[in-house]
């Protein structure tokens, strides 16, 4: 098994919020993932589209599964997201996340949301911290 699959793998199985969401990781590698989810009913807002924190955290969780996937411990210490499109319930959401820039420290990273048609519903940016633990599993 490679090391970034080994470590996603233990941070899923660890992360009950991504449980809890649905997230399937679909492939991932150093600086990479593929994420898809569903857009559940109660993932509803008042307006019945999906609430913007549903997109935000399955970005979040691609932004963390590509960033610490090169082996090194890494923690976001900023993100943003533009929604550009509504989401409905039953929605297959994906998220496609890759590293745009690397430093010793710092890594930063675009995370694609599109919909089951393959269009853009939201864009999110993220930069995390890389410290200097080594995931050792």
């Amino acid at each position: 098994m490679n090391q970034a699959k080994e470590i996603v793998g233990h941070m899923m199985e660890n992360d009950a919020f991504s449980q809890w969401l649905g997230i399937r990781v679909v492939s991932n590698a150093p600086g990479e993932a593929l994420l898809k989810m569903t857009v559940r009913d109660e993932m509803t807002n008042g307006f019945h589209i999906a609430h913007g924190g549903i997109s935000y955290a399955l970005a979040d969780s691609a932004l963390a599964f590509a960033a610490n996937g090169g082996g090194r411990q890494s923690l976001s210490i900023e993100t943003s997201i533009h929604h550009l499109q509504a989401v409905r319930a039953g929605e297959e959401l994906t998220a496609s996340a890759s590293l745009l820039s690397e430093t010793h420290k710092t890594g930063l990273y675009q995370i694609d949301i599109t919909n089951p048609e393959g269009a853009r519903v939201a864009w999110f940016k993220g930069t995390v911290y890389r410290t200097s633990k080594e995931w050792n599993l």
